[in-house]
């Protein structure tokens, strides 16, 4: 069309169960927790279930980041 390049946004699911789409909180939270530069999430259950706490605490945990003005969570 005339040039136009739309880029798609890549719509991200959890690499371990396939739960999709992933919000932009939980792909913050994935690269606050485990690394900026990675490329494949967890959803929240799955996150909680690797790093060993529950999803209430993780959900704690992007409340706070956003209050802190993370821009991870913008």
């Amino acid at each position: 069309m005339y040039g136009l390049n739309i880029m798609k946004k890549k719509i991200e699911k959890c690499c371990i169960c396939g739960a999709t789409p992933l919000s932009r909180d939980v792909v913050g939270i994935n690269k606050k927790l485990r690394s900026p530069k990675i490329d494949q999430f967890y959803c929240l259950a799955c996150l909680a279930d690797y790093i060993g706490v529950d999803v209430e605490t993780i959900l704690a945990k992007i409340e706070q980041f956003k209050e802190e003005g993370c821009t991870l969570f913008a």
